[in-house]
């Protein structure tokens, strides 16, 4: 197949690659971009590693084609900290140890950050419902769940825990 353009906005910042389009959206955003916070766990959408956020809906980079991109915005792990802040579940991960290895974390993180987008005001249930599909092989669930529940008060406007 043809390169092809595509357009679109990466961590706010508007795009443009010719590329293969059938390109797998991870390794675009790994090797093109240099961008290796997003992390390539399974390959087949199952683990969460790779999760970025596209239109604000956490989405699994390892399953799409840089084509299902154009005109679209993706935010990466990289481009949730603004203006040398965090963004505030980065931070309330940091804040409750919710990292053991760390390989997992972007794509918690990622899908913590749209999940919250839609629930800023979520039970402790449907923070464990939300983040069900992103897998921690090192045991750190407890305290994953502290931190975004810490985050989402802070979005909220709260101090968090």
């Amino acid at each position: 197949m043809m390169d092809e353009t595509i357009r679109f906005k990466l961590n706010d910042h508007d795009t443009e690659l010719v590329i293969d389009p059938n390109q797998i959206l991870l390794w675009v955003l790994r090797n093109h971009f240099g961008l290796t916070g997003t992390k390539f766990g399974c390959g087949i959408g199952f683990c969460g590693a790779c999760t970025v956020l596209i239109d604000n809906e956490p989405v699994r980079s390892c399953m799409i084609p840089v084509s299902d991109i154009q005109g679209k915005s993706v935010v990466t792990i990289e481009g949730l900290e603004k203006d040398g802040k965090l963004h505030p579940v980065q931070q309330a991960f940091i804040d409750h140890d919710a990292i053991q290895c760390g390989f997992c974390t972007p794509g918690m993180i990622m899908t913590a950050t749209g999940f919250l987008a839609k629930n800023p005001s979520p039970t402790h249930a449907e923070i464990v419902s939300g983040l069900e599909e992103n897998l921690c092989r090192c045991g750190a669930h407890k305290r994953i769940i502290e931190a975004v529940e810490d985050a989402a008060a802070t979005i909220r406007g709260g101090n968090g825990k």
